[in-house]
C-alpha cells in the first residue's frame, strides 16, 4: 500500500504537468472547451495515453491538437513518446484539481463572453438560413441565373426540384470548379422552395457550419437535439460537401441524416467541387448514396454565356457599360463568373474615381493586369503536365516510346485534350508527344472519342476510371 502511494502521486503530478503544458500551447479557452472534464493523460510503458469519451473526440483531438500534445509530451518527459487517443466511456471524466497555476488566466469577462458564444451556437435555429443578412447581402434566385451550354441541365434540374420536390432528382448533386454558379443554384432552390411551399421546413446550410454544429452538439451532449433539427426537415440543402473530406465522424453523421431523409421521401440537394466518384476522401457509402440520384456538372461559361452574364450585370448600377466593351471582356476573360463580376466592379469604380467614360481604351487601362493574366494560352505542354499530375506519372513519361497501356492510354487522352484546348495542329501535337507524323494524333483523338461514346472505363495506376470522369479531372487540373 505504501509502495504504491509514491507511484500514484508521481502519476498525478505527471498528469498535471502535461495538462499545464497543453494549456500553455493551445490557450485556456480552447483547453476548457476540448480537454477540461473530457480527457485524462497517462503514461503507460513507452507511450502516452489520452483517454477520451467517444470516437468524435478521438478523431477531433488527434487531428486538431495532435502536434501540440506531442510537443507538450516532449517538454514534460524530456523525450518524444508516441501519443495514443483511447476511447474510455468512463471518461465523462472528472478532471483532477489543478495543483499548479494556470499559465494563461481567463478574466471573468472573457469567460462570460466565451460561454455566451457557446450558448448562442448551441441554441441556434438551424432550420433557418445560416448566413447572416447584412446590408447589401441578398439571396440569389433561379430567375437571375444566366443559362448557357455549360450549365443548362443543372439549372433545369434545380427548377424541377422547386416545382416538384422529391418527385424527380433526389438527391440532386451539383458539381464543378469554384465560381461557376453552384451556390447560386442552391440558393435559388432555397428561395424557390420557400416561396412555392411556404409551409415546408427548408434548411440551407454549408458543410462547414454543419460540421461546427455537430462538434458543438457532441461537446455539449446535445446530439439528440442536433439530429432532430436536421432529420425532421422537408428539404436539406448542403453547400460545399467537399469540406467534409477526411472528417469521418461528420461524414458518418451526415450519411445517417441523409438515409433518414431519403427513407421519408424528403428532398436533398448538395454541391461539391467534383463528381462524387472522383473524391477519394468521401466515405464509399456516402458516394454510393449520392450516385443514386442525379449528378450534374457545371463548367466555366463559354464566350456567349460570358457575354450574357456581363449583360445581366449592367442592369443594376451605374455607369452603364457599352456593348462593344462587354464583347471585348467576354472574349478576353475566360475564367469563372466571379472574375467577370470583378471586372465589372473594377470598371465602375475606375470610372467613378477618375471621371472617365467607360470605353475600350478605359477598359484596357483599368483592367490591364487582369487582362494580361487572362490571355495566357494553353499549350500542349500544359496538357502534358496536367495528365501527369492527375495520374501521378513522372515528367516526360508521355513523350517516351513506351507502348504499354499504362503509358499509351494516358498519351491518347493528352493528345485528345491538346486538340480540344489548344490551337496546336495535329502535327504539332503529335511531335510534342513523340509521334513522327500527324496520323498518330488523329488516331489517338478518334480512339478517345470512341471511349467517350461507349462510356468506357480505363484501369490506370491502382484504380479504374470512367473516361469521362478522368477527362473532367484533368480539365480541372488544367484550369488551376
Amino acid at each position: 500500500m505504501n509502495s504504491s502511494t509514491p507511484n500514484t502521486a508521481a502519476a498525478f503530478g505527471l498528469e498535471q504537468s502535461l495538462t499545464t503544458a497543453v494549456r500553455r500551447r493551445i490557450g485556456e479557452n480552447r483547453y476548457q472547451l476540448w480537454f477540461h472534464t473530457h480527457t485524462r493523460f497517462a503514461v503507460e510503458g513507452e507511450q502516452v495515453i489520452v483517454r477520451v469519451p467517444n470516437a468524435h473526440f478521438q478523431e477531433w483531438l488527434s487531428s486538431t491538437f495532435g502536434a501540440d500534445v506531442r510537443e507538450a509530451v516532449q517538454e514534460v518527459l524530456g523525450r518524444p513518446l508516441p501519443v495514443r487517443y483511447v476511447i474510455d466511456t468512463a471518461a465523462a471524466i472528472e478532471a483532477p484539481a489543478a495543483t499548479t497555476p494556470v499559465v494563461t488566466p481567463v478574466t471573468p469577462a472573457r469567460q462570460a463572453q466565451a460561454e455566451a458564444a457557446e450558448r448562442t451556437l448551441a441554441n441556434a435555429d438551424v432550420t433557418q438560413p445560416t448566413r447572416t443578412f447584412k446590408s447589401g447581402r441578398r439571396w440569389h434566385t433561379l430567375q437571375e441565373f444566366v443559362v448557357g451550354t455549360s450549365n443548362r441541365v443543372a439549372h433545369a434540374s434545380a427548377v424541377s426540384v422547386v416545382e416538384e420536390p422529391c418527385q424527380g432528382a433526389n438527391p440532386l448533386v451539383l458539381h464543378g470548379p469554384v465560381g461557376i454558379g453552384k451556390t447560386h443554384l442552391l440558393e435559388g432552390i432555397y428561395t424557390g422552395l420557400r416561396k412555392q411551399w411556404p409551409d415546408a421546413k427548408v434548411t440551407y446550410i454549408t458543410a462547414e457550419d454543419f460540421t461546427n454544429r455537430f462538434v458543438q452538439a457532441m461537446r455539449l451532449g446535445k446530439i439528440g437535439s442536433f439530429r432532430k433539427q436536421f432529420r425532421e426537415v422537408g428539404a436539406l440543402l448542403l453547400d460545399n460537401l467537399n469540406f467534409l473530406a477526411s472528417k469521418k465522424a461528420t461524414q458518418e453523421e451526415f450519411l445517417h441524416t441523409f438515409d433518414v431523409l431519403m427513407a421519408d421521401g424528403r428532398q436533398v440537394v448538395v454541391t461539391t467541387d467534383c463528381h462524387p466518384r472522383m473524391s477519394d476522401e468521401l466515405l464509399p457509402e456516402l458516394v454510393d448514396r449520392l450516385l443514386g440520384g442525379a449528378v450534374w456538372g457545371l463548367m466555366p461559361p463559354d464566350e456567349e454565356t460570358r457575354l450574357n452574364i456581363l449583360r445581366s450585370k449592367t442592369v443594376v448600377g451605374t455607369p452603364g457599360i457599352p456593348e462593344n466593351v462587354l464583347k471585348f471582356l467576354a472574349h478576353q476573360l475566360r475564367g469563372n463568373v466571379r472574375e467577370l463580376e470583378g471586372a465589372m466592379h473594377s470598371l465602375r469604380h475606375f470610372s467613378k474615381v477618375t471621371g472617365k467614360v467607360v470605353d475600350l481604351g478605359m477598359a484596357r487601362e483599368a483592367l490591364g493586369e487582369l487582362l494580361r493574366h487572362a490571355i495566357r494560352l494553353i499549350q500542349p505542354q500544359d496538357v502534358d503536365m496536367a495528365v501527369c499530375a492527375v495520374l501521378r506519372m513522372p515528367t516526360g513519361a508521355l513523350q517516351s516510346q513506351n507502348r504499354s497501356w499504362a503509358v499509351s492510354h494516358p498519351r491518347m487522352l493528352a493528345i485528345y485534350l491538346a486538340r480540344k484546348h489548344t490551337a496546336a495542329t495535329y502535327s504539332e501535337v503529335s511531335k510534342h508527344f513523340g509521334g513522327k507524323t500527324h496520323s498518330a494524333a488523329v488516331a489517338a483523338e478518334k480512339k478517345v472519342r470512341q471511349w467517350l461514346q461507349n462510356e468506357e472505363c480505363l484501369v490506370l495506376g491502382d484504380r479504374e476510371w470512367r473516361v469521362k470522369d478522368l477527362i473532367e479531372r484533368i480539365e480541372r487540373e488544367l484550369q488551376k
